[in-house]
């Protein structure tokens, strides 16, 4: 797990004003699972991601850029080899489409992060 989200999961709790005792009672778990997280040795259930967002006030990208540019990356590589030729058959048939816009989605959002 990424050492920058575990600080960012710290900062944030410390900026609310919460204990770590606090934020384990509002996620239901123990404070030694909170303890975890911050110190980058479990990463958080969808629930947990959810809650934290809500708790914090922040978005889920904000919370997770680190995996989520890690995915963009692994999308665009695995993009650029997937089978140009399918079967076509009504279950493909927004195929092309579908791919182009994803391919749009992650230059956008690429030029937007890295400045190109």
């Amino acid at each position: 797990m990424s050492t920058e989200f575990s600080l960012d999961l710290r900062l944030a709790r410390r900026k609310s004003g919460l204990t770590q005792k606090d934020v384990a009672h509002l996620l239901g778990v123990y404070q030694s699972v909170v303890s975890d997280l911050e110190r980058g040795r479990t990463i958080p259930t969808l629930t947990q991601i959810v809650t934290l967002s809500l708790l914090y006030d922040r978005s889920f990208e904000s919370l997770f850029s680190w995996i989520m540019s890690d995915v963009r990356k692994q999308l665009t590589d695995r993009l650029r080899t997937i089978p140009e030729k399918v079967r076509s058959y009504a279950g493909t048939f927004n195929r092309d489409a579908t791919l182009s816009r994803l391919r749009q989605r992650l230059a956008a959002v690429k030029s937007k992060y890295d400045g190109s």
